[in-house]
């Protein structure tokens, strides 16, 4: 079985989208620039390529799916088309025709279906409070962090009032850069 990746692009000051989102915004003000090392970075782009080889599926919430599915399409977020399990006590009444997406009702069955459609690949987590629900329930193997160098100030934080319910203690697997970003990657240690 694969590990579950809590993966973001974060501010300096802990946000994880400007201020103001909305579907014209998805990232809130000036939030793209939060991307631009995978996007402006050859060796952001690499990176990005290494983790969606090993990917089976993601897990993402509604909110996530609604600022992102105009850009995302039919095939999803990754550029191979991985399956997408989406949280919401709701469907859309516009879902893409053939899409990767499928709407979960509960975190539950959401990581019951990514676990079985991931097989032996890693499950992709995406959006803060499923990420932070993730955490809680002690769902997440690993947190990978692509520290930008901006302050934003307001926005949606990855961690708004903490983000646990207790201490979590990590272990840092690995960490790199460029100027763009500061890439950190943590494992969650169960025992300690």
């Amino acid at each position: 079985m694969g590990s579950v990746i809590y993966d973001k692009s974060m501010s300096l000051d802990g946000f994880i989208a400007g201020a103001n989102m909305r579907v014209e915004a998805g990232l809130g003000d000036d939030g793209e620039r939060l991307h631009d090392w995978a996007f402006k970075d050859p060796a952001g782009m690499k990176l990005i390529e290494g983790e969606i080889e090993k990917l089976g599926s993601v897990i993402c919430g509604r909110t996530t799916y609604d600022m992102s599915i105009q850009y995302w399409g039919a095939d999803g977020p990754t550029p191979t088309r991985v399956p997408l399990f989406v949280l919401s006590h709701s469907v859309p009444d516009d879902v893409p025709d053939g899409g990767v997406y499928t709407f979960v009702g509960d975190l539950g069955t959401a990581f019951e279906r990514a676990r079985e459609t991931a097989g032996d690949k890693n499950i992709g987590v995406m959006g803060a409070d499923v990420g932070r629900q993730a955490l809680r329930a002690g769902l997440v193997d690993e947190i990978s962090v692509h520290l930008v160098p901006v302050l934003f100030g307001t926005g949606t934080r990855m961690f708004e009032d903490g983000g646990v319910d207790e201490h979590v203690t990590l272990e840092l697997l690995d960490v790199n850069g460029s100027p763009l970003a500061t890439h950190l990657r943590y494992r969650v240690v169960r025992d300690g």
